[in-house]
């Protein structure tokens, strides 16, 4: 849901909604009302507002900006790899490495992007991101599409029925680097879904059924089930799924012909990959919900934006992830307007504004409050 949205559900503001943050206004809750701190937040119907009014001319996605992004991310990822492949030099093969993650990473991450785009915005941009990128690394756009809308959805985010969404900051300590860890078993799992898995679905109903519900989407809750897919997007995912099985199977054919060493290097380089995209997952939220349903403002304040001056979180949140908190109330608006909507609704809402109180520092400061979250449940 975005803000103009939550603003045409109830548009009569509530008593005060619009004078008071909305953190302040929580702990005028009487005592022993029930369910986490979110589930009490009112709208901040100035904030949602602010952010359907002020940003509408900055709402266009901008292909002169895409495509080569896209494109010029791919491209030197693929190039690096391919040089920690072919060079003899451990450490240059490393620095390689390091940096096809970190391009690649990038390349991955317009996932996001085509997920919320209109249909008719880029045209040919889908089917040139999953050639170029979805495909290759056994990631189509169908594992994003239709599954981080529920994400975002009034009635879903936060409950057991959000696909990306865990408490992680109310779970134990161990909690976080098995999350954070288990990625990196991600690029082989993959492999084994579209080369094997996959195909022998085809003449085995109940596994094909399995591999859908459970192995089919980019989410982190282990009791969500994929629904069965249909009409025009269930023949999207015909022809993705063959490609990702035909590439899958002639990657595992060449490395058994040829030699293992370049498939262990790009596993390695994608398992970096996945590994940096699950440390970002880590502090894209504060993960404090308890299930209950929230309202927009509440889902804001439970996101996290690292605005400029973070010089280092354009690498670790591209594509505009690191205003995830923003994308929540807009989330239509394509990543690269994202720092003037920023800049836009801090200076007409102010410092104290509940706007402000989704923004943080930097990554360490919140990987050590969510970790400071998990101690105290011992």
């Amino acid at each position: 849901m975005s803000a103009q949205e939550a603003l045409e559900v109830n548009p009569q503001p509530c008593e005060g909604a619009a004078a008071a943050p909305a953190q302040a206004r929580v702990r005028a809750v009487a005592p022993g009302t029930t369910g986490s701190w979110h589930a009490q937040i009112p709208e901040d119907r100035a904030m949602l507002r602010a952010a359907a009014q002020l940003t509408r001319d900055i709402a266009r996605a901008r292909p002169e900006i895409y495509w080569p992004d896209m494109l010029g991310s791919a491209a030197l990822g693929y190039a690096a790899l391919a040089g920690a492949i072919l060079v003899e030099s451990t450490p240059l093969a490393v620095a390689l490495g390091l940096f096809a993650s970190i391009a690649l990473y990038r390349a991955l991450l317009f996932i996001h992007e085509i997920t919320h785009m209109h249909r008719d915005a880029l045209p040919g941009f889908r089917f040139g991101w999953n050639l170029l990128v979805g495909i290759p690394m056994l990631i189509p756009s169908f594992m994003y599409e239709g599954v981080h809308a529920q994400h975002h959805s009034r009635k879903r985010y936060g409950t057991i029925a959000d696909p990306e969404y865990l408490p992680l900051a109310l779970m134990k300590p161990w909690s976080l680097p098995v999350f954070a860890l288990t990625a990196i078993l991600l690029p082989p799992a993959l492999l084994i879904r579209s080369a094997i898995l996959v195909p022998l679905g085809v003449i085995i109903p109940p596994l094909r059924t399995l591999v859908w519900e459970r192995a089919s989407a980019l989410a982190i809750n282990p009791r969500y089930r994929r629904e069965k897919p249909k009409g025009d997007f269930a023949r999207m995912v015909f022809w993705q799924e063959l490609g990702c099985s035909l590439w899958a199977i002639a990657v595992l054919v060449a490395s058994y012909s040829y030699g293992w060493r370049p498939l262990i290097i790009a596993l390695s380089v994608v398992s970096l990959t996945a590994f940096l995209n699950q440390v970002r997952t880590l502090v894209a939220h504060l993960w404090e919900n308890e299930g209950e349903e929230m309202t927009l403002t509440a889902q804001y304040l439970d996101s996290v934006n690292v605005p400029p001056p973070g010089f280092l979180s354009p690498l670790w949140a591209p594509v505009g992830l690191r205003f995830h908190a923003l994308h929540h109330l807009l989330p239509s608006m394509p990543y690269h307007s994202l720092t003037e909507c920023h800049r836009r609704l801090s200076a007409h809402l102010g410092l104290e504004s509940t706007y402000e109180k989704a923004s943080y520092p930097g990554l360490l400061p919140l990987l050590g409050r969510l970790v400071r979250g998990t101690m105290s449940r011992r």
